[in-house]
């Protein structure tokens, strides 16, 4: 069903087993595992999908090495095991990464580190390499058994000043070890969703529907392109908004106090001597203040992050100019000779991480592991409520398992798919060497006419789902996008048929990496507003609406201005 006869269809039969209400990435694995269960269920998003937390991570999957000291050892051994997932279920989009840790001590925190696992310390502490490999020894033995990535190393100083040449000198080693690069978490929530509504016909997922109110056994929905409302009847509601839940909760008629969420920002550089400087490695380490920060390689630019600071409102964040300061002052601890400026600043995001309210002093003493909290019928209400607190990017497909399986307990039905080794949209089918990874293009490019080098691309775009795109190209007539050559009209128009878009922002920033790397300019904004804009039939005046709305996003949210060209 298309977006209309979905809408339609919720009018005419407002019953649904499910209502899932945020379509971050625990809602959308949510909504995955369950309609692979055969349940109807549908996801709703006041915006996009993963417009929210879930687009603001440090684009990293990873098991958190840190949180040993805190004692959670479940949640490492349970992240690293997802990240090992992660990878062999969406190769496409999450590849191993080698990460390198900067050492300048020997002893550092050796007395610090046992004293904040029994909750003695609060402040952050510098790890020595004493700590930092004891840290790595038990890291890697979360995950001995699948042998997904190789284990950490040590490198001595002068090995490292030989392979990075522009490090601080004052190093004494480098730990390496593999956690697993992540570029597009937008794209694998859009894949996860085409997945779940392909496993079952009655699973469907909306964005820019938001909640209104809910009482009794009705949930009242608004569609907020038309402003038109309607409503569901669940018998059980998932509030996975993320840093928004007790937001969303209070609209249904409760208060509740789960979330103290802390917000961490992020800067994409046009810095190509830090870039080469890195090489395809993420340097991750501590700065001034003890908190872990990271310089990572994406494409040909690079990202520096992250902050952890407390916030009210997530309606607020954005990256503030302190934070911008913060990250330029932290990478010359690393790289003390390479210059950064503002106009090297090609994006900057900024998101809230939704994690349980705490009452701690440091930002970083708080849980990243997920809880289910929920809240039992009463006089003004017929379903329960399941709010999804905390988490990690890492672990939802863990915690997408939990929450449906507890869906499917309170429904009396059983489980009938495991998503544990499910791959992921173009993922499924990934050819997983070189050799059969070109043996798949050439066969695609010959069947569909397309040159090898437009099959290669598209490839690494989308993985294994490349195929339906290529062959879609190959039955029109295409043309390349002038001033963004990588893209091809009938491309945008898949994309813009198949997954969901609405608003031109939508397409530039999660459905493609085209504002993220910088790529985006006045010339290709027009160009593309043009043929969106065409295959949905939008008039010139919603056509320089949704410009100007995307000037405005850019602007307002990612401190992008474009030039008139």
């Amino acid at each position: 069903m298309n977006r209309q006869e979905t809408l339609q269809h919720y009018k005419e039969n407002p019953e649904v087993s499910v209502l899932i209400v945020g379509a971050g990435v625990n809602g959308v694995g949510t909504f995955r595992d369950l309609a692979l269960q055969g349940v109807d269920v549908l996801l709703v998003d006041r915006g996009d999908f993963c417009s929210g937390a879930s687009a603001a991570s440090s684009h990293m999957v990873h098991g958190g090495i840190r949180y040993l000291e805190n004692g959670e050892f479940r949640l490492v051994r349970e992240a690293v095991q997802e990240r090992n997932h992660l990878i062999q279920n969406a190769p496409h989009y999450v590849k191993p990464l080698l990460t390198v840790i900067p050492v300048f001590k020997w002893f550092s925190g050796i007395f610090n580190a046992p004293l904040k696992f029994i909750g003695m310390l609060t402040k952050p502490s510098e790890r020595g390499a004493i700590i930092i490999k004891i840290g790595l020894i038990m890291y890697d033995a979360f995950t001995r058994k699948q042998g997904t990535v190789p284990k950490h190393q040590f490198k001595p100083r002068g090995v490292t000043l030989g392979e990075f040449p522009k490090i601080n000198p004052k190093i004494r080693f480098t730990a390496r070890y593999y956690d697993g690069a992540m570029h597009t978490p937008e794209r694998i929530c859009a894949e996860m969703l085409l997945d779940g509504e392909a496993a079952y016909k009655n699973a469907n997922a909306l964005n820019y529907v938001s909640l209104e109110r809910a009482s009794g056994n009705t949930v009242t929905l608004k569609e907020e392109i038309t402003g038109e409302s309607f409503v569901v009847r669940p018998q059980v509601l998932i509030n996975a908004a993320g840093p928004w839940i007790d937001f969303a909760n209070e609209k249904i008629g409760f208060q509740t106090q789960f979330i103290g969420g802390t917000k961490g920002s992020h800067l994409i550089l046009n810095n190509p001597e830090l870039r080469a400087a890195i090489g395809e490695n993420e340097f991750f380490f501590e700065n001034k203040d003890g908190r872990i920060v990271l310089i990572y390689p994406m494409k040909d630019k690079v990202m520096v992050g992250t902050s952890d600071l407390p916030i009210e409102n997530p309606d607020d964040v954005h990256c503030t100019d302190a934070e911008i300061d913060y990250f330029f002052e932290m990478v010359p601890l690393v790289f003390p000779n390479i210059h950064l400026s503002r106009e090297q600043i090609v994006f900057q995001f900024s998101g809230v991480r939704p994690l349980p309210k705490a009452d701690v002093n440091n930002p970083g003493q708080i849980s990243r592991d997920h809880s289910i909290r929920v809240t039992e019928p009463d006089d003004g209400l017929d379903f329960p409520i399941y709010s999804l607190v905390g988490g990690k990017w890492t672990s939802f497909r863990a915690f997408s398992e939990e929450v449906a399986d507890k869906s499917l307990e309170l429904l009396n039905l059983s489980r009938k798919v495991s998503t544990r080794d499910l791959a992921i949209g173009g993922g499924r089918d990934y050819p997983k060497t070189v050799v059969a990874q070109e043996k798949w293009r050439g066969t695609l490019a010959n069947k569909t006419k397309i040159p090898a080098e437009r099959i290669y691309e598209l490839f690494e775009r989308y993985g294994t789902r490349s195929q339906p795109i290529a062959e879609y190209i190959s039955q029109g007539i295409d043309t390349l996008i002038k001033s963004l050559p990588g893209y091809s009209q009938r491309e945008i128009e898949f994309i813009v048929q198949k997954e969901k878009v609405i608003h031109l922002d939508d397409f530039f920033i999660r459905r493609s990496m085209v504002a993220k790397l910088g790529q985006l300019s006045s010339s290709n904004l027009d160009e593309i507003a043009n043929i969106i804009g065409n295959y949905l039939k939008w008039s010139d005046i919603q056509r320089n609406q949704e410009i100007q709305r995307t000037h405005q996003v850019l602007v307002e949210m990612h401190g992008i201005v474009l030039e008139r060209e």
